[in-house]
């Protein structure tokens, strides 16, 4: 009788060691995963270096969703492996992230500023094209749609520039583009307009 309570009590103790033994969900991980993450999204990485940044934070739900998984699972089954490889994956993804922000901002300012260079000696070109443009009545009343838009155009280069003053360089990199692209746009058509009237004078 003894011997039966004596193993019965191992078996129990060893249960309750098995019990003890296993897995448990790897929260210190998911904490430095999180802060890694919060970091790099402070720092902008989800702006500059959206790549690395998204990587990081999809393996963060998906490590979230296996840790979910795992502890719905009965004790001595769980296995965290997967959730800490993904973990680790967040981490280094996140890091990544936050390091290349720097560099991303001085690629992005260079082009903006580039963007802007340019969009100035385009904004003169257009003025100088609209002197040349014809000036019938249609004429005049294209060219004072022209002119409103060349005033958006001017106030969206001062918002650029003010976005590049103020650090917001992918800002002043967008607003420099349409900026470019709607003077390119108007360019084309004063040009085909001056070159019609040549040819209509001929």
């Amino acid at each position: 009788m003894r011997g039966k309570t004596f193993l019965s009590l191992v078996g129990f103790l060893l249960v309750l060691g098995l019990i003890a033994g296993c897995a448990k969900a790897p929260q210190e991980k998911v904490d430095e995963a999180k802060a890694a993450v919060e970091a790099a999204r402070a720092a902008e990485a989800d702006r500059y270096n959206a790549d690395l940044f998204n990587a990081a934070q999809d393996s963060l739900n998906a490590a979230m969703a296996e840790i979910e998984a795992q502890n719905s699972k009965f004790a001595l089954t769980r296995n965290y492996d997967r959730a800490n490889a993904l973990l680790e994956s967040v981490i280094s993804n996140a890091r990544a992230a936050q390091e290349g922000v720097m560099a991303k901002k001085e690629e992005i300012k260079a082009e903006a500023q580039n963007l802007l260079t340019g969009a100035q000696a385009a904004l003169d070109e257009v003025k100088k094209l609209m002197a040349r443009a014809p000036r019938g009545k249609e004429g005049r009343e294209v060219l004072e749609q022209m002119q409103t838009e060349l005033s958006g155009v001017e106030a969206q280069l001062a918002e650029a520039n003010n976005a590049l003053n103020s650090g917001d360089v992918a800002g002043a990199r967008d607003k420099a583009k349409a900026a470019s692209d709607k003077l390119a746009s108007l360019k084309q058509e004063l040009e085909d307009a001056i070159s019609k009237k040549a040819s209509l004078s001929r």
